[in-house]
């Protein structure tokens, strides 16, 4: 059986870094903006511009890929074409084998590949702090904006889950495993995850 994680998290929770360890650890392929740049590579479009309707879920909350591609309204067809190619993107990725795969609604996506299912989240001022860290130089951003960032980012990654599914995003019920990283060196808390993915796969032997 292929082992592979899904990992969904909020923004400044330290979800990719999680997904980059774990993949080093368990010798797992890694995906996440390699998704993106297969989807330009496809269509013609912008990483960029793929990257805000992969993540922002600019629809209809009434439009649901999760149920029909049959009635695009008056969506724009490059749109359209970009969510679908996404979801194709990401059944050939789980087709190889192995791997993690961060964001991207994988979780739901790959619903009947037996994913784990991995969800990261934190405290507000955890998140600021890791973003402080993780930022560039010349991005001097103050507390309450980068708040207002955060909080920004998660509505707009909630409202794309909610146009591929009907689980709410971030509920304890739609995962495997919920992690606070809240307070926490992400580094330290690796073989405990990665043991806990190990068991968990082998119970589905």
């Amino acid at each position: 059986m292929k082992k592979i994680v899904t990992i969904s998290r909020e923004f400044g929770s330290g979800g990719r870094e999680i997904g980059k360890r774990l993949s080093d650890v368990l010798n797992l392929a890694y995906y996440d903006e390699e998704i993106i740049a297969e989807i330009s590579k496809e269509t013609g479009l912008s990483e960029d511009y793929i990257n805000n309707i992969s993540e922002k879920g600019i629809y209809p909350v009434a439009f649901n890929f999760g149920r029909t591609f049959a009635s695009f309204g008056n969506l724009q067809l490059n749109q359209t074409e970009i969510l679908v190619k996404q979801q194709n993107v990401l059944k050939k990725i789980a087709d190889k084998g192995d791997c993690i795969i961060v964001g991207r609604g994988a979780d739901i996506t790959l619903k009947d590949y037996n994913t784990m299912n991995i969800f990261v989240y934190s405290d507000m001022e955890s998140k600021i702090k890791r973003c402080k860290y993780k930022a560039k130089e010349d991005e001097k951003l103050t507390d309450k904006e980068l708040e207002k960032k955060i909080i920004q980012i998660n509505k707009d990654r909630k409202k794309f889950h909610n146009l591929i599914s009907n689980l709410e995003w971030g509920d304890r019920n739609n995962y495997n495993l919920c992690i606070n990283t809240s307070e926490i060196e992400i580094k330290e808390i690796i073989p405990a995850i990665a043991e806990y993915i190990e068991r968990w796969f082998r119970r589905k032997i």
